[in-house]
């Protein structure tokens, strides 16, 4: 028989927990639903955890949640960019920085 190696490990790098990501792909649900977005990419690194969320699958993403731990203590580790790059909103909590987007899908009922 062979030899066994072990796999390797990878280096600590930045993950989403289940419970926000779970939050991130309902409202990347609802915006698919609403015929906003089309498409999707998660990237981890060292430093970062980002999920980009595109209007159509060639080209730069509408939005960019990112999660920055070594800015906790600071402005904040979540941080949402829009699609010129710029930090449209910055803070501790993923909940405000989801609130601009989530206000895209309210629509006026007329009665």
């Amino acid at each position: 028989m062979g030899t066994v190696h072990p796999f390797p490990v990878a280096t600590s790098q930045v993950g989403f927990e289940r419970g926000e990501l779970a939050r991130i792909v309902d409202l990347y649900g609802r915006m698919v639903a609403a015929g906003m977005w089309k498409d999707y990419a998660i990237q981890f690194s060292r430093e970062a955890a980002s999920f980009c969320a595109f209007r159509r699958a060639a080209e730069h993403p509408e939005y960019r949640i990112e999660k920055r731990p070594a800015l906790r203590h600071r402005q904040g580790m979540w941080s949402l960019v829009g699609e010129d790059g710029r930090v449209l909103r910055r803070g501790h909590e993923l909940g405000p920085i989801l609130a601009p987007v989530e206000r895209r899908l309210l629509k006026v009922v007329n009665e």
